[in-house]
C-alpha cells in the first residue's frame, strides 16, 4: 500500500456510519451482507446507506457482489491488513528491541 493509498482509505472510515458499516462488514465475515440487512441492523436508510458504501468500495475497502437481484457488501481483509501493514510498518523505528511482545500490535481479542 502507498501512501495515497492509505489517505484514501483512512478518508473513507474517517466518519461515523462507514466507520460503523465497515466495522459490521469486518464482524460479519468473508460472506458480507445484503445491503438491505445492513440498512436494517445499522438503521441507515437505503439511499445514505447507498452513499456510504459507494465511498467505501471507492476506498477498495469493501466489495460487492450481485447474486440474484441482492447486492451483497463485504469488507475487503486483504484492503484493511495492507492499511494496517501500512500504519505500523516503521513501528518504534525498526528496533525490534522496542516491542519484545509486540506491544504495538492490538491485544488478540481485538484483532
Amino acid at each position: 500500500m502507498n501512501k495515497e493509498q492509505a489517505l484514501t482509505a483512512l478518508f473513507a472510515i474517517a466518519q461515523s456510519a462507514r466507520l460503523d458499516i465497515f466495522r459490521c462488514l469486518v464482524q460479519a465475515g468473508p460472506e458480507g451482507l445484503a445491503a438491505g440487512v445492513l440498512s436494517e441492523s445499522l438503521q441507515i436508510a437505503n439511499s445514505t446507506l447507498s452513499f456510504h458504501l459507494k465511498a467505501l468500495t471507492q476506498a477498495n475497502l469493501v466489495n460487492a457482489r450481485q447474486e440474484s437481484r441482492f447486492i451483497y457488501y463485504s469488507a475487503n481483509y486483504a484492503q484493511m491488513n495492507g492499511l494496517l501493514a501500512y500504519l505500523t510498518e516503521n513501528c518504534c523505528g525498526g528496533e525490534s528491541t522496542c516491542c519484545p511482545d509486540l506491544q504495538c500490535l492490538p491485544p488478540k481479542e481485538t484483532r
